[in-house]
């Protein structure tokens, strides 16, 4: 299994060899180190902790696979037309009104409606005078991890430690994302 970090830069337009355009996400990986070693005596289970700067994440590792504490990982152990798994967290947009955060139409534009147009109506307090947990309302929107699946490595750039993949991957610029190859 093949995995590193590295850090959204922008997203681009990829032309394959049929002159098709994909849309891609350029990500800069600078080599990883090996920062721990989880092993199953010790710690119960097997892992390899990897470190970008102050960043670190724990990767499981698989059995046979020979790492040691030191080790650099760069953007060689992916090659073209791989399909990985990309994890980050999501732009945050702060508070939400519940028409942009779940979608709701709210209420209609005449009738007797001044002000509330983009208000979620009645939150069910008639029976059982509470409202129930799990109810949508406005609150905090965005920052969540997010996981997006088999997406496509298209090209490698060794010397400048760059991934360029198909598709949106989550988060602003500068996010830091997880990159996993998918068996």
């Amino acid at each position: 299994m093949a995995f590193i970090l590295a850090k959204k830069l922008k997203m681009t337009q990829f032309f394959d060899t049929e002159d098709k355009v994909h849309p891609a996400t350029l990500l800069v990986a600078e080599p990883n180190e090996v920062s721990l070693i989880r092993i199953k005596e010790k710690d119960g289970y097997e892992a390899v902790q990897v470190s970008l700067g102050k960043n670190k994440r724990e990767f499981p590792l698989e059995e046979g696979v020979e790492i040691k504490k030191g080790d650099k990982i760069n953007v060689s152990v992916f090659s073209e037309n791989d399909k990985i798994r990309v994890s980050a967290l999501s732009k945050g947009k702060g508070f939400q009104g519940v028409v942009k955060r779940h979608g709701f139409h709210g209420g209609p534009r005449t009738h007797g409606q001044k002000h509330s147009e983009r208000e979620p109506g009645s939150i069910g307090a008639t029976g059982p005078q509470r409202v129930f947990k799990g109810r949508r309302m406005s609150g905090r929107m965005g920052g969540d991890r997010i996981t997006i699946k088999n997406l496509k490595v298209l090209a490698i750039d060794k010397e400048a430690n760059q991934l360029l993949v198909s598709g949106a991957v989550p988060g602003r610029r500068g996010t830091l994302v997880e990159v996993r190859s998918v068996n």
